[in-house]
């Protein structure tokens, strides 16, 4: 059951206040967040139909294991987010301090175990950073103060603002290594509820004592700054990362955990996250606050080494530029006493470190959102995820642009991104992972597909519905990925999730309504993010990238079963593909590639030119290219009947563009948006359909015979 607390809330000591508070609980069914028998919530669920927050000011809450987790596997979303005027504010969990040593990766000297030095230096290396993502000099001063949390617990906080634009640094500083037979930290205390965790105090902080973290401790304090901060996004690690098998000096060397392609402190940092979110909500609720307008995007981690590299050289050279003053060097003046940086990661290291870890930036749960539907009467409804339950925007009036406040739909607690499909009578299918239960060892850790189903075109919605997981057992039922779903014209509904061996799933829903068991597709290993449409002649097709090239599926002739195409190899993608049918029955899909894969494959290189490329489904070779199309990220792509091919992604500085026909347009005003937004046809032309960091969605036409429509927000 979700705990409840009715502990003092945190305020700010000398400096800062407290902000206001919204909220929610999760539906379908009690998650399981466990806390003490004292404080058991009265009101674990509620019913759809919610309030939700909206208009707020962004403010995006990051929260991580290390110093430094933000800078090499989120940005440069952070960076994007902050220089569109989102108030910025990263959690550490830990101190960052190991054991001790900070040195360059070449100085022989004997080593210094100092761990309040090295957490300190840490600290300054992203005060460093942090000054450059905003603009300012390195050593320019940040505000220090306390901040009071839930149960007794304090922390260090570090405040900068410039030009309106707020950075807030948040150290808990937990041990990474408990005193019990040098156990790792944070992922003992997940497992561990009689595990006692202390704080380490950085050299130089105001905060000179802090209590040790018990797991309800870290959970509730977790949830209180969720409450004290409002955010409109949170940011994680992967809560759920992929099996990995190696050798154990293999391990060692990529510094992953045991059978599982991420560091230990990631995922476990990423599941108390999740954790405290459930809780957040439940309690927001349970005090009749309504749902808070917060979206979450969780973010792979040493997952990146091990698949293409997707960032081009100009994103990766301001992404990496960040990283260097984070590193500092021995010799710098900066005025702190541990030190002036993470010396071992300074300079060129994170570009020369074969990991490559920097090279990239991916999601764990991948895919456009919101899911964009028509209503009967020629509105757009846009379907997402706030506050982790489903929520529905409609359109004020149709083509106005304008959404109007969110209706609650409940489903929680969901993962970020829905699957969308339409049944062939015009009702909407919704589809999402559901963190059944979120809990250490003395609980479960369950993920479960689950359905929301329209009762009629534009009209309210049945009952969730669970479809089970294609993996047996929870640690390989967490592993699954984001749902991807279309419908046949013989009414059949295919659904689509990546599953724990790395491969494809599928469940169809009959015409009836009845659903197939789970099928594991035959093939080869792929990364998340599926691509699936259906061809002229009512074939069903899914897509999805491999380490060297992008896999299909297809049917033989309509009705029949998917099987793994093994024809002429599709150019490798770094991205999701994106696939279009097309008039004559065949499809064209649309994604970056690699200009040479050869020069970059198991090196840890970035891609000379991921430039966007365009082929054909069947490997008779590249449909014309479109215009040049520089950027990162996926791309969506349609065929409209007034305007041709439509493309739409990001730029290099994380703008959305769009090709319309020959014409290449970039949306330079507007919410930035979260992840990649959708492309979807109307009777008035193809629009860009974005969720923005301040939770709300907006509209932008792109049809040439589209009256304008000013984005919303």
């Amino acid at each position: 059951m979700f705990g409840a607390f009715r502990q003092r809330r945190p305020t700010r000591r000398t400096v800062l206040g407290t902000a206001a508070t919204t909220g929610l609980a999760a539906a379908l069914g009690a998650c399981s967040v466990p806390s003490s028998q004292r404080h058991r919530s009265d009101n674990p669920t509620a019913a759809p139909g919610q309030p939700v927050s909206a208009g707020r000011r962004a403010v995006l809450v990051q929260i991580v294991a290390h110093p430094d987790d933000d800078l090499y596997f989120m940005n440069p979303d952070t960076q994007h987010a902050l220089d569109g005027g989102a108030k910025i504010v990263s959690v550490y969990l830990t101190g960052g301090e190991a054991n001790g040593d900070n040195r360059v990766v070449s100085d022989p000297s004997d080593r210094i175990y100092d761990k309040a030095a090295y957490s300190s230096a840490r600290h300054q290396g992203l005060r460093q950073a942090y000054a450059s993502l905003l603009g300012l000099p390195l050593f320019t001063p940040w505000q220090k103060s306390i901040l009071d949390l839930r149960g007794g617990h304090r922390a260090e906080v570090n405040t900068l603002v410039h030009n309106g634009r707020h950075a807030e640094l948040v150290f808990l500083n937990t041990a990474m290594h408990t005193l019990r037979g040098g156990r790792m930290g944070l992922p003992s205390l997940w497992e561990d509820r009689a595990l006692s965790l202390p704080v380490v105090i950085a050299e130089g902080s105001p905060v000179t004592a802090a209590a040790p973290y018990t797991y309800d401790e870290l959970v509730e304090v977790i949830a209180g700054l969720l409450d004290t901060y409002a955010p409109t996004l949170v940011q994680t690690l992967d809560p759920d990362p992929d099996i990995q098998h190696s050798t154990e000096k293999a391990r060692q060397h990529d510094s992953e955990q045991p059978g599982y392609a991420d560091h230990a402190d990631h995922t476990a940092a990423a599941s108390f996250a999740w954790a405290g979110m459930v809780r957040y909500v439940a309690q927001a609720t349970r005090d009749k606050k309504g749902v808070p307008g917060f979206a979450v995007t969780s973010y792979r981690a040493y997952y990146n080494r091990h698949w293409p590299k997707n960032l081009p050289p100009a994103v990766l050279a301001e992404k990496a530029a960040h990283l260097k003053p984070y590193g500092g060097a021995p010799n710098w003046q900066c005025g702190n006493p541990g030190g002036c940086g993470d010396y071992n990661v300074g300079g060129k290291r994170p570009l020369t470190n074969w990991k490559g870890w920097v090279r990239s930036t991916h999601y764990r749960f991948p895919g456009p959102r919101p899911v964009v539907g028509n209503e009967p009467d020629g509105r757009l409804a846009a379907y997402g995820v706030l506050g982790l339950r489903a929520v529905r925007w409609r359109e004020t009036a149709p083509g106005s642009g304008r959404f109007g406040a969110p209706d609650d739909l409940g489903g929680g607690p969901l993962a970020p991104v829905l699957g969308g499909a339409v049944l062939t009578d015009g009702r909407q299918l919704l589809f999402g992972v559901r963190f059944a239960a979120i809990a250490g060892r003395a609980g479960a850790n369950t993920r479960e597909v689950v359905l929301l189903e329209q009762a009629a075109p534009g009209g309210a919605f049945r009952a969730w519905r669970g479809l089970g997981n294609p993996e047996a057992g929870d640690d390989r039922g967490r592993r699954i990925g984001s749902p991807v779903a279309v419908t046949a014209p013989d009414g059949r509904v295919h659904l689509f999730v990546r599953n724990a061996d790395k491969g494809v799933s599928t469940r169809v829903r009959e015409a009836d309504g009845s659903w197939g068991p789970w099928v594991a597709l035959r093939g080869e290993t792929v990364q998340d993010g599926l691509g699936a449409t259906v061809d002229a002649h009512g074939r069903v097709h899914v897509f999805a990238p491999g380490y060297d090239f992008v896999h299909h599926w297809t049917q033989d002739a309509p009705g029949e079963p998917l099987a793994y195409t093994k024809g002429p190899r599709l150019p490798l993608a770094v991205d999701a593909p994106t696939p279009v049918g097309l008039p004559d029955g065949g499809v064209q899909l649309l994604y970056r590639t690699l200009t040479d894969p050869r020069k970059t494959k198991g090196k840890g290189l970035a891609p000379a030119d991921p430039g966007l490329v365009s082929v054909r489904a069947d490997g008779t070779g590249r449909t014309a290219p479109p215009k040049p199309f520089d950027g990162y990220g996926p791309v969506g792509a349609l065929l409209a009947p007034k305007d041709g091919l439509v493309v739409l992604g990001k730029d290099q500085k994380g703008r959305v563009q769009a090709l319309v026909g020959d014409e290449r347009r970039i949306r330079t005003q507007g919410v930035v948006p979260v992840d990649s937004p959708t492309l979807h046809l109307t009777a008035r032309g193809p629009v860009a359909v974005g969720l923005g960091v301040d939770g709300a969605p907006w509209v932008w036409a792109l049809g040439s015979a589209s009256p304008p429509v000013r984005a919303a927000g």
